[in-house]
């Protein structure tokens, strides 16, 4: 299989260069485009994913529903399409914007693009990328947070939800 090319930016989200997912994850100069999609459920609850063990950052702990780099020369609608398919087997329809986020730690740095959804179900989770996924209530979150039961990312991104 194919290396994966990751679509690169600059610090504001504007597309530049293309580099191999290999190089990406470290070189924290590197900024990758990526996706995520916050999944609301009609009574306001919010599903994540668990990623799997084998993931190479943050294996084993919950994030967002669905995360993605944007491929090289895919734009970042395409990318959300395509990994709400992939992840959950979502054909996702008319996601909202929410906001754009830069993420970094020692290894990476990413561009986020956050989206959200309200969609009560089902779910076909890819047990290559997913080990798990289910909702939870915003309070449930809020108890668990700071506990490393979630990725830094997402409770990043819960907290600039609020």
């Amino acid at each position: 299989m194919d290396e994966e090319i990751i679509q690169l930016c600059d610090k504001n989200g504007v597309p530049q260069g293309k580099a191999p997912r290999s190089v990406c994850h470290k070189d924290p100069s590197l900024i990758q485009m990526v996706v995520h999609l916050l999944i609301f459920n009609s009574k306001g609850d919010i599903f994540l994913q668990k990623r799997s063990k084998t993931k190479d950052t943050y294996p084993d702990m919950w994030d967002t529903a669905v995360g993605g780099h944007v491929s090289a020369g895919e734009d970042v609608f395409t990318a959300l399409i395509r990994e709400s398919k992939e992840e959950l087997g979502i054909d996702l329809k008319n996601p909202e914007f929410l906001f754009k986020q830069l993420n970094k730690d020692d290894t990476e740095t990413e561009f986020s693009f956050v989206y959200k959804t309200i969609y009560d179900g089902p779910f076909h989770i890819d047990n290559n990328e997913v080990t798990d996924g289910r909702f939870f209530s915003i309070k449930e979150i809020k108890e668990k947070l700071g506990k490393n039961i979630f990725t830094p990312n997402f409770e990043k991104e819960f907290k600039t939800l609020a």
